[in-house]
């Protein structure tokens, strides 16, 4: 890495690890913007920055830019989204390889959404048919990338090596839903999936968007009480405007938080909405946190301000 985060004074601590999402660019004239983002985000100390990863690979060479990006000018590892979405087996393989081969050594496997024009049920995946199934390929990429590796046994004599089968830690994150994936069939099954990816490598999960605190909590005791080992981090999103909370709600399938959705509706002014979005991510962050939470994932739409807030506040 060849430039650290701007100032480590910044660096923020709420008691529990925390991290961020943030998107490609949609343009190159944003890049600029983001990249700025980044650095302001990085600068607060989190455990890493997640790049998400368009429908289909149509970001992948700008998600690639972006984690490189961080790799090269800040201290704080990057976490490349990656989906199975239309990809070939050899395709999926190169670019797992490709990330390795850059740095990488965090991911977050996903299955992927239906790319537009196309429905659950339709042939899009490709030859991956879950994340389970990605998270695998991963660590046999990883696997046959290093092989072995050699490591310093001085008791022999000096400059002395053995050859061990320890590689570099991968880390692999995946989805989880507290109020279900929208093709479950119950909770029950939620929590077998987890499981699936677990036991097929993964050794993280963050939560999708949900907006009160027993959401998490409950599927989180649920889920140990099935075995899983893995720590799940709930992520939240502080919800700034109407509009933005109806995309979210779109894209998630989430029922609509009624509490939220009225004060951001009758609130007149952009700074007041803001307000509101801010401290309702605080409350709903202290409540898991208080509950067990291992950490706090912040989704920040590309701005550095209110999930920065959240911390601050989160701090005092």
């Amino acid at each position: 890495m060849s430039n650290a985060s701007p100032s480590s004074s910044l660096e923020l601590s709420i008691g529990v690890p925390f991290s961020f999402e943030v998107y490609p660019p949609r343009n190159p004239e944003l890049r600029d913007a983001l990249h700025a983002t980044i650095l302001e985000l990085a600068a607060s100390g989190p455990d890493f920055i997640s790049v998400t990863y368009g429908a289909g690979g149509s970001s992948r060479d700008a998600t690639l830019e972006c984690v490189k990006f961080i790799l090269e000018n800040t201290d704080v590892e990057p976490m490349a989204h990656l989906t199975c979405v239309a990809e070939s087996y050899q395709g999926a393989n190169e670019l797992v390889r490709t990330f390795l081969d850059s740095g990488v050594r965090s991911f977050l496997a996903l299955r992927g959404d239906p790319p537009q024009g196309t429905q659950e049920g339709e042939d899009f995946l490709g030859d991956l048919g879950s994340a389970a199934e990605l998270t695998q390929l991963i660590h046999r990429v990883q696997a046959e990338r290093e092989p072995f590796v050699f490591v310093e046994e001085p008791r022999w004599h000096a400059g002395a090596t053995r050859l061990s089968q320890k590689r570099e830690f991968v880390r692999i994150g995946v989805a989880a839903f507290p109020n279900g994936h929208p093709q479950s069939r119950s909770k029950t099954q939620d929590i077998d999936v987890l499981l699936a990816k677990e036991a097929a490598g993964a050794n993280l999960a963050i939560t999708q968007l949900f907006f009160h605190a027993d959401d998490y909590l409950s599927f989180a005791q649920k889920a140990k009480e099935a075995g899983l080992r893995m720590p799940i981090i709930p992520g939240i999103m502080p919800v700034i405007s109407p509009g933005r909370l109806r995309r979210m709600i779109e894209i998630s399938g989430e029922d609509m938080p009624s509490d939220l959705e009225i004060a951001l509706e009758i609130e007149p002014t952009v700074e007041g909405q803001r307000e509101i979005g801010v401290e309702h991510a605080v409350n709903l962050a202290r409540e898991l946190m208080a509950g067990g939470a291992p950490g706090i994932h912040l989704y920040a739409f590309n701005q550095s301000g209110p999930v920065l807030d959240v911390l601050r506040r989160l701090e005092a």
